[in-house]
């Protein structure tokens, strides 16, 4: 039996490259995106039998499509054994500048849709026979508080613990489904363009003011200059899971940032800054 991998936010960037590593290894494909003609056109590059990928496209910051992923991830290959909760946005600005929509544009897309993968995916992989593994994509953003981005910290943060927390039930439980939680810095996927699939029910960003916008300017420089791309992202969730390792933070030059973040608080110390 072939085993499956399902991933959301799979037409582009580290969805994409997660969908071709699982190819490589032979895994059925259950690929979701809200981008439709970009998801379609991403399959026709994997190299793949189409009859061994399912595409789902549909907003995944909405409860009703994450559980029509499930149903249809089971109804077409009957378990899964990769669960991928990909799927997210990013939007830089200053606190003060945040609307109401822009908090629940990127917490949906950060976090209610991991929140939603778990809820419909992890029943449901409880009782399959064949062991399994769930990879939520948070971000250095889930350790650190980088400004102009509070929102999108919020949500990595919050994949971050929602991971930890589900990692403690099931090793207590002896649970067969594994858990990872990613945590990249800087990587080339086009995060950073992310208002192209902003939905309409959520208006337009206010315009950036000075800080925002040079903090813009700052990622879309960081991003084109990363050391490392989706594809060495990807093989880094592999690693993981086949190690059965949680924590994938493939950036390790972040690890001292992250120390000094905890160092402070251990210390009662006031934030130092996270970009030093």
């Amino acid at each position: 039996m072939k085993r499956t991998a399902v991933i959301t936010g799979a037409a582009s960037g580290l969805g994409y490259a997660l969908a071709s590593r699982a190819a490589a290894e032979g895994m059925n494909l259950v690929l979701a995106d809200i981008e439709e003609a970009r998801l379609n056109a991403a399959v026709g590059t994997l190299g793949i039998a189409r009859d061994r990928v399912l595409t789902v496209a549909g907003d995944l910051s909405q409860e009703a499509t994450v559980a029509s992923v499930a149903e249809a991830a089971f109804a077409r290959f009957g378990a899964v054994h990769l669960l991928c909760n990909n799927a997210g946005v990013a939007l830089t600005r200053l606190v003060r500048e945040m609307s109401t929509a822009d908090w629940e544009w990127v917490l949906g897309a950060n976090l209610w849709s991991v929140i939603f993968g778990v809820q419909h995916f992890l029943p449901r992989l409880l009782v399959q026979t064949e062991p399994s593994h769930i990879v939520n994509t948070a971000s250095v953003a889930g350790l650190l508080s980088p400004p102009a981005a509070a929102a999108y910290n919020v949500s990595k943060h919050g994949v971050v613990t929602l991971s930890e927390t589900l990692f403690h039930e099931l090793r207590a439980e002896g649970s067969k489904v594994g858990v990872s939680v990613l945590c990249p810095a800087w990587v080339k996927t086009g995060i950073n363009q992310a208002q192209r699939n902003r939905p309409a029910r959520y208006g337009s960003a206010a315009t950036a003011g000075e800080f925002s916008a040079a903090q813009e300017r700052q990622i879309a420089s960081a991003l084109d200059a990363g050391r490392l791309d989706a594809d060495d992202i990807a093989n880094a969730v592999f690693d993981a899971v086949a190690e059965g390792r949680f924590y994938v933070i493939p950036h390790r030059r972040i690890n001292e940032v992250v120390r000094q973040r905890f160092d402070d608080i251990l210390a009662a110390r006031n934030p130092g800054d996270p970009a030093s």
